[in-house]
């Protein structure tokens, strides 16, 4: 998955750090990353630009982590521009899954979470006054009131539900993506984890189920989330009512009917070809 980057270490660690010319950054500008053109799009390091804009994006950064000894920064787009930058272009957000290697695509995904967080609280959420980014932690504190402010990571759950030897596989109404996936969900006010599979499965598709069963998790912060990973058995009949409002098809697929069309980057990917290898079973979950 995304983050198994293997043998590289992500090191998320808080610290404060300056900036050195061969260290990567991060720009990020209305939904677009800022990428090296060429025959490999990749991160940028300081040291590809040119002596006066490399000072100035150089003093408008802030360290976001490293991988193994390379730290990564983000560039405050609010304080300097991308223009006059040859060599280095913005790209549609959407290039992050195709960035090669793992830890590239990775560390992109991470650095975009964090834009998020930090853009989408320049103004506290009590009395509306500058919020200021910490230097103890990662978090946000309004300069009036001290509120304060984490990266919000959002609990969901992927669930794979079994029956008579086949997978119930979904595609989602209204959206670019359109490969088969699993249902899921993000988990409400009061719930375990367990109780959400179960909400989900009946709204989403009106199908009873038992024997959850937890797999695997995994960061995702393509949408601030922690994805949770459960295979289920049915419980009743297979006949499917759809919410038309969140998902346009839900199909029971036995295995060999399975797309190949799946990556190694998801957990509902790695999920769904665990069945369609035949490495899962309906009481056991994964095999050893």
């Amino acid at each position: 998955m995304i983050q198994d980057i293997f043998p590289h270490v992500f090191h998320n660690e808080f610290e404060v750090k300056s900036p050195a010319e061969d260290s990567y950054f991060f720009y990020f500008s209305e939904g677009s990353i800022c990428l090296t053109e060429g025959k490999t799009n990749t991160i940028p390091r300081f040291s590809a630009l040119e002596d006066e804009v490399r000072n100035r994006f150089m003093s408008h950064c802030d360290y976001l982590f490293s991988i193994d000894q390379m730290d990564f920064f983000l560039v405050d787009e609010t304080s300097v521009s991308l223009a006059d930058t040859p060599g280095i272009s913005l790209f549609k957000s959407s290039i992050l899954r195709e960035l090669t290697p793992m830890w590239v695509s990775f560390s992109a995904v991470c650095a975009s979470q964090l834009h998020r967080f930090y853009s989408s609280n320049r103004y506290c959420g009590c009395c509306g006054s500058e919020m200021i980014k910490s230097r103890k932690e990662r978090s946000m504190i309004c300069s009036s009131c001290g509120n304060t402010v984490y990266p919000k990571i959002a609990p969901a759950v992927i669930v794979g539900i079994i029956h008579d030897g086949k997978l119930l596989l979904t595609k989602y109404a209204g959206r670019e993506y359109t490969r088969y996936a699993l249902l899921a969900g993000y988990t409400e006010f009061g719930e375990t984890l367990e109780d959400t599979v179960n909400r989900e499965v009946m709204e989403e598709v009106g199908l009873r189920v038992k024997n959850i069963r937890y797999y695997k998790n995994q960061p995702w912060g393509f949408s601030d989330s922690i994805l949770m990973g459960y295979w289920a058995e049915l419980d009743g009949s297979p006949q499917v009512t759809l919410d038309e409002t969140e998902l346009s098809t839900a199909v029971w697929m036995a295995p060999e009917d399975i797309p190949d069309d799946f990556t190694n980057i998801s957990l509902t990917h790695e999920m769904i070809l665990l069945f369609k290898n035949g490495k899962i079973n309906e009481t056991q979950g994964e095999k050893a």
